[in-house]
């Protein structure tokens, strides 16, 4: 296992200690903490990004020894989470496998009373909380877990990376471990052997891949340069690492299958349009396949714009286009005459046939059914795939995890970039009227999220009542006829309504940069990855934006409901969108994400683990088969 740093409340070391075990393991002390692998000192507080937090962290003292440990985001100086153990491990150059299965895959402990653990020499057992012991003489605290029999093990907190959280994605509980019998050491022997067939496939699905190769695509010209100047935003550094790393894989000889991964509004958008670009400059075709009507209308009203100047033909293949369009459309697919065409699922019917297709983007693939991901599988033979993605699947995450796929992470937000401001409230049509006027008076503009379509109408026309006249209202839904559904979107973007009363349909993407405030009726009734993505419709600029989780007067919320909005509330943090994915499977689990029998084995020894145990089998499979 490779050297860490573990740091956890209570914990009697100096802070010289702490500098010199930094400047060990990579860190580089600088006079403010900006980029992954500085530390600064401020006083009796030391500020350090490690490599595998998304935000930096603050460690402070109290005398000799840790007092509090927290992260926070630098730009509006706000604490995120506070935390009771961390391990921070070396900077990413000093890095060279986590082969080992001692270091967990989330390097922060999450573990409260009453939550089963797993411990990987032990198995699993029933955290009891923390317990002073004293031991040769010494006192110190103890992490008590319970097992089969009420028998108990302790454990010093300088071993705290042998323990993590069980979770499985399921609701099925875990079976605790007898620790006066072989069962821990037989089921890790039986999920090891499980695995190392699971993992052979993989590399032989890999291996395919690399002999198959690709296209390559030819490098930058001076139109794909003129294109991205008129990109009107400043990229992040992570947005450009990201572009450039695909832009690598294009340009090999090799299918690039790489996984673009970043929170709502962080511009993964851009990285798919400069990859678009770029295909069509070596005169190859690009599928862009959406889950929506309504997000495929936003990239496809966004992409004309953007290639008005350059001789590049955009299509767009949905219900929003009439049969005998549909018609005209696929013909001039498959004589080659469309250069990026995107799409709804419509692109993956049989009808649909490319002269030479060199790109595949795919826009949240877990939100498409099992029937069209079998479609998706067949299209991504011989070409190179780009999948975005702002709450990855925890497939997605193994997958990359152990090395399988690439993925790039755009983890900072853009520059001056607000956390959206998130308020639970009770329904009031005179209350929600004057949050509409208030936005509406500082230039802004409002959703209104009603997801039943048979009261929309009713609502909106009680809120009417209460709004100025000069306040201009639009509503829409799935069931209307696309023309209209089209002409209000268009509208809304333009600024023209003021208010857009919708159902959740435009959950995804939809990019209104005018749209600074988000009303979700009924908000207990939506699941936390939805209200997030939705919470994401508004806040693109450096304006405060605010979501508010409307719930109907009097109503009792069941406990499910009250975590559900209290979570949402907490994490309104930038970037929180990977927390809000984490507690929204734990809550209500992810069904068969690896297989049946994968499936089983991530229950009998817990996700974390599983994934330790398929990376460590990978690389041991890739460096006897020589495979890079």
């Amino acid at each position: 296992m490779f050297d860490t740093l573990k740091i956890y409340i209570n914990k009697i070391i100096s802070l010289e200690e702490v500098k010199a075990k930094l400047i060990e393991l990579g860190y580089k002390n600088v006079d403010e903490v900006f980029l992954e692998g500085d530390f600064s000192l401020k006083g009796d507080t030391l500020e350090v990004f490690p490599t595998n937090f998304n935000f930096p962290l603050r460690i402070e003292w109290e005398f000799e020894h840790i007092g509090k440990i927290y992260s926070f985001d630098k730009k509006v100086n706000k604490k995120i989470t506070d935390y009771d153990f961390i391990i921070i491990i070396p900077y990413i150059k000093k890095i060279r496998k986590y082969s080992s299965e001692e270091l967990p895959l989330d390097t922060v402990l999450r573990i409260q009373k009453g939550d089963y653990v797993v411990h990987t020499k032990y198995g699993i057992g029933i955290f009891k909380g923390v317990k002073k012991l004293k031991v040769i003489d010494k006192e110190d605290y103890y992490f008590e877990i319970e097992y089969e029999n009420k028998d108990k093990i302790y454990v010093p907190r300088e071993e705290a990376h042998f323990i993590q959280k069980y979770t499985s994605f399921s609701n099925r509980t875990p079976k605790i471990t007898n620790l006066n019998s072989k069962e821990w050491i037989i089921t890790k022997e039986k999920v090891k052997n499980g695995i190392r067939e699971f993992a052979l496939e993989l590399l032989k699905l890999e291996a395919q891949r690399r002999l198959f190769g690709g296209f390559s695509f030819s490098k930058d010209t001076d139109w794909q340069k003129e294109f991205e100047e008129k990109f009107i935003y400043e990229e992040t550094e992570d947005q450009l690492k990201a572009i450039q790393e695909v832009k690598a894989d294009m340009e090999s000889n090799m299918c690039m299958d790489r996984l673009v991964c970043g929170d709502v509004g962080y511009g993964k958008t851009e990285v798919a349009a400069r990859a678009a670009f770029k295909a069509v400059m070596s005169s190859k075709q690009v599928a862009f396949l959406v889950p929506t009507t309504v997000l495929a209308y936003q990239h496809y009203y966004n992409f004309k714009k953007r290639i008005e100047n350059f001789p590049v033909n955009v299509e767009m293949l949905s219900r929003f286009r009439s049969i005998s369009e549909q018609k005209k459309i696929i013909k001039d697919i498959r004589e080659g005459k469309v250069d990026i065409v995107i799409g709804t699922h419509r692109l993956l019917s049989d009808d649909v046939v490319f002269k030479d297709l060199g790109l595949l983007i795919i826009d949240d693939e877990h939100r498409f059914g099992v029937e069209h991901k079998e479609k998706i599988k067949k299209l991504k033979v011989g070409i190179d795939v780009l999948v975005l993605s702002a709450t990855p699947i925890p497939r997605t995450l193994y997958m990359s995890l152990i090395g399988i796929k690439d993925i790039s992470v755009i983890r900072t937000p853009p520059p001056n970039r607000l956390p959206i401001k998130t308020k639970i409230i009770e329904f009031s049509p005179k209350l929600i009227a004057n949050i509409i006027t208030s936005e509406v008076n500082r230039g802004g503009q409002v959703f209104f999220i009603n997801n039943r379509i048979a009261t929309i109408n009713k609502i909106a026309n009680v809120i009417k009542k209460y709004l100025p006249e000069y306040i201009s209202i639009g509503i829409t839904y799935g069931r209307l006829p696309p023309n209209e559904i089209e002409k209000t979107m268009v509208d809304f973007m333009l600024g023209k309504i003021d208010c857009l009363f919708s159902t959740a349909i435009v959950e995804s993407g939809i990019d209104v940069p005018k749209a600074n405030t988000i009303i979700i009726n009924n908000a207990h009734m939506f699941g936390l990855a939805d209200l997030h993505q939705l919470r994401g419709r508004v806040g693109r600029f450096n304006i405060q934006a605010y979501a508010y989780l409307v719930v109907p007067k009097f109503l009792t919320l069941s406990k499910e409901m009250q975590e559900r909005l209290s979570i949402i509330e907490k994490f309104s943090h930038l970037g929180s969108g990977f927390e809000i994915a984490t507690n929204d499977l734990e809550m209500r689990g992810a069904g068969n994400i690896l297989g049946k029998e994968q499936h089983g084995f991530i229950w009998m020894i817990g996700f974390d683990l599983y994934c330790r145990f398929l990376k460590k089998e990978v690389e041991y499979l890739k460096e006897t088969f020589k495979i890079n």
